[in-house]
């Protein structure tokens, strides 16, 4: 039975990705994917590693709220904090602001991909990955990397794979992504567990110093500054 269940899911998955890449990453497709691996044992592998980092317990001991931002007030904030800065990238992409997939949070690994899930686009702002598809799969290394998150782990796979079969031309660039993620992933604390809601105020420049970002991407081709303009 347990083998059924382990083909069930890979077949499952590999539909999930092949319906990613028809919608150019549609949100509710990627949201899909990352929903399947909901009580499985990779996610439950991905808590034991979230809860070996001191925060990671600690966030999940008080089940710290999955974050449902307010844009226009962190619109106000001035330019270079955190808070303007991923509001910025909320408007630029034309997002609704309560556009979070509601989850069930009562169990470990349900609660940490709620989490997961809704501070993504804060990684961007902080690691400075760009939202197109070589930034996006450099951001999500760094979450795949640091603590194992299933979904992805199976992105960035899937998209270095997708890129050498039938997009050549696109695998440097993806590639340098995945592996500038990775370098992050190992020089910085595990960004799943920072509470970012408390330093909403806090410059982008600080929180990459206290986290131990050196190697931020704004300025490479997969970066955040071509969307956004440069930092302050």
């Amino acid at each position: 039975m347990a083998r059924f269940q382990k083909l069930l899911r890979a077949a499952n998955n590999l539909r999930l990705l092949a319906a990613i890449g028809r919608s150019g990453g549609e949100l509710s497709s990627v949201a899909d994917l990352i929903d399947s691996f909901l009580d499985s044992p990779m996610l439950a592998a991905c808590v034991e590693r979230f809860k070996a980092t001191p925060e990671g317990a600690r966030l999940l001991e008080e089940r710290y709220p999955p974050l449902q931002p307010d844009i226009e007030s962190l619109r106000q904030l001035p330019p270079g904090t955190l808070g303007r800065r991923y509001a910025d990238l909320i408007l630029s992409l034309g997002y609704d602001p309560e556009f979070f997939r509601p989850r069930d949070v009562g169990s470990e690994g349900r609660w940490l991909t709620q989490r997961i899930a809704t501070t993504h686009d804060i990684h961007h702002v902080v690691a400075g990955f760009g939202t197109e598809a070589s930034g996006e799969n450099g951001v999500l290394a760094i979450t795949g990397a640091q603590i194992g998150f299933p979904g992805y782990v199976l992105l960035t796979s899937a998209g270095q794979l997708a890129a050498f079969r039938f997009q050549p031309e696109r695998f440097p660039a993806i590639s340098a992504a995945v592996a500038h993620g990775h370098a992050i992933a190992r020089q910085a604390q595990c960004l799943a567990a920072v509470k970012w809601e408390e330093g909403w105020e806090k410059p982008v420049r600080q929180w990459r110093e206290e986290l131990g970002i050196r190697d931020q991407a704004d300025r490479e081709p997969h970066g955040l500054d071509a969307q956004l303009g440069p930092l302050p």
